[in-house]
């Protein structure tokens, strides 16, 4: 399928749900992709990427830095506590604030480093064990904490259960930003952004349809 295909649908399902050319981030995600990949996208001048672990990141984004100007990197997956020091430093905003003690370790990082990225709370709109994030009836309090830490929250985040229709969960997770005044919606993968786009979402996470499929080791 490749970027450009995928950018020309984000400006059609932008246009088409009355939505401003440009309003939609495309987080391009990177995570076990082969290096030459990921450069053939910076090449082809994209620069936002997500990637899932702090340890893969550290070992590929510092170099491509280096290299290329304009980087602007998203961790969407989770994030433990005692990474948060080196997350912080590698990426520029964080969609996976899902717990009390994070909220905490990243309000008192940012305190010593004087700088706090934009940050997300991630919210598990399907209520799956196996799944991190804030259940819904708890975000609403947990979005309070976070803005008592004095965080810069950005918005909300959300991955839909795999076998229920995403766009119950997108208007859900829009419906929880909506009430606690937060403009961000990080929502929509490679199979549905083009719905998460017509119920808000500002930043969709692509990695498949613009890579290729993914090369576990």
């Amino acid at each position: 399928m490749g970027l450009q295909e995928i950018t020309d649908r984000i400006a059609k399902a932008e246009k088409e749900a009355g939505r401003e050319a440009g309003s939609v981030k495309l987080i391009a995600v990177s995570k076990v992709q082969p290096l030459e990949r990921v450069e053939a996208v910076l090449d082809a001048g994209h620069r936002i990427f997500g990637e899932n672990r702090v340890q893969e990141a550290a070992g590929k984004w510092p170099d491509f830095r280096a290299r290329y100007d304009g980087i602007e990197l998203h961790l969407i997956g989770p994030l433990q506590t005692n990474k948060a020091r080196q997350a912080l430093e590698l990426f520029d905003v964080i969609h996976s604030v899902d717990r009390p003690k994070l909220a905490k370790t990243l309000a008192r990082l940012a305190q010593e480093e004087g700088k706090c990225p934009p940050l997300f709370v991630q919210v598990n709109t399907g209520e799956e064990a196996q799944k991190a994030g804030v259940l819904p009836k708890e975000a609403d309090a947990f979005i309070a904490e976070c803005r008592d830490l004095d965080l810069s929250l950005e918005g909300l985040m959300c991955i839909p259960p795999v076998d229920e229709e995403p766009s119950l969960h997108f208007a859900l997770l829009a419906k929880i930003a909506e009430r606690n005044g937060l403009s961000g919606l990080s929502m929509g993968m490679s199979s549905d952004f083009e719905r998460a786009i017509s119920l808000g979402a500002t930043h969709v996470r692509v990695g498949s349809a613009i890579f290729g499929e993914r090369q576990y080791d």
